[in-house]
């Protein structure tokens, strides 16, 4: 069945369409009359309003999407990941999507290339894949998944370019550099800088300050804070900086609960910054100066670029980085 238009309703009644659109908007211009006539020759012909027809078409297409989180993101805290996803499922609730989350096990992504069973078992229209997985297996989703892939906190312009990130070099690069404004100048680097691009972008926003003040970094103040699995634990130096700069505030937590335990003063004695604004339910809130990620930003642009692609095949393929802002808190030495 056609569509009705305004057009045909103005000639209709004998009106310009201007008349109309005036009627059913509520200007003014229109006897109170004429709107009544045009308001029930309107519903009596069946006609829908563009807001209300467009309306029908987000609820009819809702779409079903398949979320990916590695397993050792999910290792021993309730996550960083675990949070983002759960923005990302209230915010697809909104856009008429539903969400499904499977966790992808170590063996899958090194040796059984396994495709998710959600797309083995049920029909999903596009899939997110939250923090970084191997290149094998962004492969094999590519090549056999048979929907859009959106890769969310992860970037690889070589393969994985479909994605969102935190503007992490420059979020990091900015908060350097506040310590040497403090006169903070012996700084140590907290993260597995291998673990993934995440840290490892952090690393370098981190040593683009280092070497604009042409500080070296010595080998022992580069400290590894993560083990394969994405357990958290950190060795305090034996020569100890004037302040430690860590990849996250789990990290950032963990390390300053090591320090306390040896008798030192945070920020009195050392100061300590982190990363994302964000800690773990149930974990000691330590007040970390931090880079706030804007969780709600960085999950809308996904939602955003997957539901893109599924509208548009072949839309996009971009990389979006998200910046953030910094968290005063009460972890720096303030001259």
């Amino acid at each position: 069945m056609q569509r009705v238009r305004l057009i045909d309703i103005a000639q209709k009644l004998d009106v310009s369409t201007v008349t109309v659109h005036n009627a059913l908007c509520g200007r003014k211009g229109v006897s109170n009359q004429m709107r009544e006539r045009i308001i029930q020759t309107a519903k009596e012909m069946g006609y829908e309003s563009n807001t209300v027809s467009k309306k029908k078409k987000e609820v009819a297409q809702a779409w079903k999407i398949s979320v990916l989180i590695a397993e050792n993101y999910l290792a021993q805290y309730a996550t960083y990941y675990w949070k983002m996803y759960q923005e990302l499922a209230l915010m697809a609730t909104q856009r008429h999507c539903y969400t499904m989350i499977e966790v992808l096990k170590q063996e899958t992504q090194m040796h059984t290339m396994e495709l998710p069973k959600a797309l083995r078992e049920e029909h999903v229209d596009g899939i997110i894949v939250i923090g970084e997985i191997t290149m094998r297996y962004i492969k094999k989703l590519q090549e056999h998944a048979g929907v859009p892939v959106v890769f969310l906190d992860f970037y690889d312009s070589r393969i994985a370019r479909d994605c969102v990130i935190a503007d992490n070099y420059y979020g990091m690069y900015q908060m350097t550099e506040l310590l040497f404004e403090q006169g903070i100048e012996k700084l140590a680097f907290v993260g597995s800088i291998y673990a993934t691009g995440s840290i490892m972008d952090r690393y370098f926003g981190f040593m683009k300050a280092m070497t604009r003040h042409h500080k070296n970094l010595p080998p022992e103040w580069l400290i590894e804070d993560r083990d394969a699995m994405g357990r958290i634990d950190v060795a305090l130096p034996k020569r100890m900086p004037q302040a430690f700069v860590c990849n996250c505030d789990l990290t950032a937590g963990v390390l300053i609960a090591k320090l306390e335990a040896q008798g030192y003063r945070v920020p009195q004695d050392v100061s300590v910054i982190g990363f994302d604004n964000f800690v773990p339910p149930g974990f000691i809130d330590a007040k970390v100066t931090t880079y706030e990620v804007s969780m709600k930003s960085m999950t809308k642009a996904a939602l955003d670029k997957l539901i893109k692609q599924l509208r548009t095949p072949g839309h996009g393929c971009l990389l979006d980085i998200i910046t953030g802002q910094v968290r005063w808190k009460n972890s720096i030495k303030i001259k």
